[in-house]
């Protein structure tokens, strides 16, 4: 028995497998398209998920083979025609999106078949992605009349760099698995990519619970400022990390030449 076993989500499934949460998006008929009540789902997901301490990673995934998240709910997309409900749904799904990116613990998207739009950027908001060889990745708003609205323009471009941003945003183009990951788009191709990142959540969870925090903390906030200003939040975090039972911890393992047994505190 978890804590998400008694949970009822219309559009989601959330399982815990000992530290490992897995969240599936699980609308496969409509190839997992986000519409305002997934978008809803996700983030109470994510509140769940920060509030459990027995969470140490997050893989978010698909439910099919044809898809991690196809886009947006085009349907209900094209019923909007003014500017204050375009704002207020990109402002909700931006908030969706900076939750599941600010979760102190890593966060890995499994992405098998397409991820478009909303559903690229919803994997844009996680640490890792790992990819099926049959993956296809795209921003295709402007070929609707739109643009990315949650988070795509802004993520994007720091993590690929603005020219290769602007090119898939722009073009709208979709790009597969292996280009994706030569730009940097995503971090590792497999054939069994579910395991794949289940492999590189073990390797993280073995890791300091607090130092992971810490550290997905000092990317964050040094992202948009100088070099200098970043090492000076590394330093306040450095220093945080060594008055931690965790620091004394994994320093004595270290010298006993054994495996560290971290308890994040």
């Amino acid at each position: 028995m978890t804590l998400f076993d008694e949970l009822e989500f219309s559009n989601l499934q959330l399982d815990q497998h000992g530290p490992l949460a897995v969240l599936t998006i699980n609308r496969p008929k409509a190839l997992n398209a986000l519409n305002t009540d997934t978008l809803a789902e996700i983030g109470q997901a994510v509140d769940l998920i920060a509030e459990n301490a027995d969470i140490s990673a997050l893989i978010l995934t698909g439910a099919g083979e044809k898809a991690f998240v196809a886009g947006a709910d085009i349907s209900e997309l094209s019923e909007m025609n003014n500017v204050y409900s375009g704002r207020e749904l990109s402002l909700g799904g931006q908030e969706v999106m900076q939750s599941l990116s600010n979760l102190p613990l890593p966060t890995i998207a499994c992405i098998q078949g397409f991820a478009l739009g909303g559903g690229l950027e919803l994997a844009l908001a996680c640490d890792i992605r790992v990819a099926s060889p049959h993956a296809r990745l795209g921003l295709p708003e402007a070929g609707l009349g739109v643009i990315p609205g949650f988070g795509g323009t802004q993520r994007l471009p720091r993590l690929i760099g603005s020219g290769r941003a602007l090119d898939l945003l722009l073009t709208g183009r979709q790009v597969g698995a292996e280009e994706a990951l030569a730009m940097g788009l995503v971090n590792y191709v497999s054939d069994e990519p579910l395991s794949k990142a289940r492999e590189v959540a073990e390797q993280m969870m073995r890791n300091a619970p607090i130092s992971l925090a810490l550290i997905k903390e000092a990317v964050r906030r040094g992202a948009h400022l100088s070099v200098e200003e970043g090492m000076e939040i590394e330093a306040d975090l450095f220093g945080m990390a060594v008055a931690t039972s965790d620091f004394a911890e994994g320093t004595r393992a270290f010298l006993d030449k054994r495996r560290p047994e971290f308890k994040g505190e």
